[in-house]
């Protein structure tokens, strides 16, 4: 049986770890809108144009959006998702979200897609919930891996960690982004767009599940495999 997994919280709610758990337990494909927007600049020109529903995106000026803590275009944005979506589900893929649907625009496009290739019973969603003071104590401590670029969650065990204890490669800080200027820009990003998403999913009739994200990551994990049953 195919499904859709969709983690939803604000930045440092744990959604990438709990997704990277929940794909290695389970064998979905992890889908990190935050990776395909990245992607996009890495491998395309600053100066190229997509065209989405009458509208012009430059690809430089989406980039300075990422960067200063905005949420970037959604037509741009769901340009880029939904073309990932289809080809998955052809290929027979389960997906788990982490970071998408991150405005109403992009619910309202993806969410019908997704019921129509999955089935809406086959659509989970979970709410993440962590305090702001936690979220921009998270964000501010974050460090990545520079190869496969996923987060290493900040704690006693990993405070002292010079490289990724996955694949080796050097732990650095994600410029700019996780600045906690930059982090509480974008929790307020979070509260005015994205967390009306929440409204969106349950027109579609979608049950949203909250589960405490300020646990430790086990017993949060424990709770989202109680939530998507």
């Amino acid at each position: 049986m195919k499904q859709v997994i969709i983690l939803f919280g604000p930045p440092g709610a744990g959604k990438g770890t709990q997704a990277e758990l929940l794909a290695d337990k389970l064998g979905y494909y992890h889908f990190e809108s935050s990776k395909i927007i990245e992607a996009c600049f890495e491998n395309e020109s600053p100066d190229k144009v997509f065209n989405v529903d009458g509208q012009s995106f430059k690809v430089e000026d989406e980039k300075k959006r990422w960067g200063a803590g905005e949420l970037n275009s959604p037509p741009f944005v769901v340009n880029l998702m939904v073309e990932k979506i289809n080809e998955l589900a052809e290929m027979g893929k389960s997906i788990i979200f982490s970071g998408s649907p991150r405005t109403v625009y992009e619910a309202e496009k993806e969410i019908p897609l997704l019921k129509n290739l999955y089935e809406k019973e086959n659509i989970k969603f979970v709410l993440l919930e962590i305090s702001a003071e936690t979220t921009i104590f998270r964000n501010s401590h974050r460090r990545i891996c520079e190869l496969i670029r996923h987060s290493i969650l900040f704690n006693k065990e990993t405070e002292s960690l010079d490289n990724c204890p996955l694949d080796g490669s050097k732990l650095v800080r994600r410029k700019g982004l996780d600045d906690p200027e930059t982090i509480k820009n974008r929790l307020k990003v979070f509260a005015d767009q994205t967390y009306p998403v929440i409204s969106r999913i349950d027109k579609e009739g979608i049950h949203v599940k909250k589960v405490n994200g300020e646990q430790t990551v086990a017993d949060v994990h424990k709770d989202v495999l109680e939530a998507i049953k």
